[in-house]
């Protein structure tokens, strides 16, 4: 999704077999909540604090004469070397931290570009929401109910059937961003009540999104080779950290709506254009070598906007097929008000499906359950709503801003993506959609929350009928 700093996103989706089963926990603190969600420094996690001020050391590497990988130009011969030489203490691991994980043999790191769509990981059917803030709206006092059960919000979603929880992390964020640690702790939380965790990795301070690329403040000045080292290392050592406290991802997202690219100016892409892919490629294939390194078996996805453009998207995964990124899933952002009708996401998702062979995932996606006005459940204060007008719903004559409307919005998008051949269209993630709350400052410049209407709680972090949406589907 932008954010106002580039536009605040102007334009932007059963449990997972392979989720943990988790019994109900009795060890709580204060307010009945578990005793572990309220630690700030336990003992995983402590590995991982002051991450953000962290940078990666380069050390010579070992090559050889046999095939390189374009992930990274290193020999492929010599990578098991290599993931040992960074494990023990060497290239391009943090100062401090040096993650206990398996040796992972060289054909994992080769590239693997040919056979693609047969190799292609599936991720199963989802049903999930973004829940990257959820411990800010709770220190901003917001708490959720459904019914007459006040609970976390990722319980009462689990509840209502959702199988999965998507946490974003920021490489160096300022105070109260989206951090590893606070990552951690919402994949515990997740974990807890049989959420699989997808993780999104912005390589990035802040928010990344197709105006918004701002390399990291500590990866500064690098070139090509160091940075592409750089994310390699980083995307292991992020992915083996939720391995490393028992809660181990179902998917990893290289990248955040990178349609032009990400890393700016050195992995900077313009559409239509044949600039800046070769870089940007490799940067997308060095996230992956990494992801790959701490999990071989890791579903990836690569995520883009424009959901229902289906000549943005073909050109791109055109382009992704050209440089041999080994992607899995292709990972849309589709809001309706920025993005076009459902029957433009239709027919951009059944064209990915078939053109690439993959599975494809709305892993951002909202619409509003009320315009702001005389009718709005509050109208005091200045806060500027990115959906204001019916006018910017394109399927507004059947899907109202109303909460029934809402409603109606998931479960059209549902019958889109079961529509897809072949299973293919997967799921959904509802976007954070506990940002309830007008004067709730969501964003690091305050001005309140300008998404407070494309929440599914409402002002009073009551459940809106959308939460339907979660159920699973029927097996008769």
């Amino acid at each position: 999704m932008r954010t106002r700093t580039g536009n605040l996103q102007r334009g932007r989706t059963g449990r997972s077999a392979g989720a943990r089963p988790i019994g109900r926990r009795t060890d709580t603190g204060r307010g009945g909540w578990p005793r572990r969600w309220l630690a700030t420094r336990e003992v995983v996690t402590e590995r991982y604090a002051g991450w953000a001020a962290e940078r990666y050391i380069t050390m010579p590497t070992r090559t050889c004469s046999g095939p390189c990988s374009e992930a990274t130009g290193e020999c492929a011969n010599a990578a098991g070397t290599r993931v040992a030489q960074q494990l023990a203490g060497g290239s391009m691991i943090p100062r401090r931290t040096v993650l206990t994980l398996p040796i992972v043999g060289a054909a994992v790191l080769a590239c693997t570009g040919s056979n693609r769509t047969a190799s292609r990981r599936r991720l199963g059917g989802v049903r999930g929401a973004d829940l990257s803030f959820t411990l800010r709206m709770e220190s901003a006092g917001v708490s959720y109910s459904d019914g007459r059960r006040t609970a976390p919000v990722e319980q009462l979603l689990a509840d209502r059937g959702a199988d999965l929880v998507r946490l974003r992390v920021w490489v160096g964020p300022d105070a109260g961003g989206s951090d590893l640690h606070t990552a951690l702790v919402l994949a515990r939380r997740a974990a807890d009540v049989g959420c699989a965790v997808l993780l999104s990795l912005h390589y990035s301070d802040t928010w990344a999104d197709p105006d918004n690329q701002t390399i990291p403040r500590s990866w500064a000045g690098q070139d090509l080779a160091t940075l592409a080292n750089t994310v390699q290392a980083y995307t292991r050592d992020c992915v083996g950290a939720f391995a490393a406290q028992g809660t181990p991802l179902r998917a990893v997202q290289i990248g955040n709506e990178v349609t032009r690219g990400m890393l700016w100016p050195v992995g900077a892409v313009r559409h239509g254009s044949a600039e800046g892919w070769g870089p940007f490629t490799r940067l997308l294939r060095a996230g992956i070598a990494g992801a790959r390194e701490a999990a071989p078996d890791l579903p990836v996805l690569i995520h883009v906007d424009q959901g229902g453009n289906t000549d943005v998207c073909r050109h791109f995964f055109d382009r992704m097929e050209e440089h041999d990124v080994a992607f899995d899933v292709a990972a849309l952002s589709y809001y309706p008000f920025w993005h076009g009708s459902l029957e433009g996401l239709r027919h951009n998702v059944t064209e990915l499906s078939s053109r690439f062979g993959c599975d494809v995932l709305v892993v951002e996606t909202a619409y509003p359950w009320y315009l702001p006005g005389p009718a709005a459940p509050t109208t005091a204060g200045t806060v500027e709503f990115m959906v204001t007008d019916p006018d910017q719903l394109p399927d507004v004559a059947r899907l109202p801003a109303t909460p029934a409307g809402q409603a109606d919005y998931f479960d059209a998008l549902r019958d889109v993506l079961r529509s897809v051949p072949d299973d293919r269209g997967i799921g959904f993630v509802a976007w954070e959609p506990g940002w309830t709350g007008q004067f709730v400052d969501v964003l690091p410049e305050g001005g309140g929350n300008p998404y407070a209407n494309l929440s599914m709680f409402d002002e009073s972090g009551r459940g809106l009928p959308a939460l339907s949406a979660f159920r699973p589907e029927r097996t008769n």
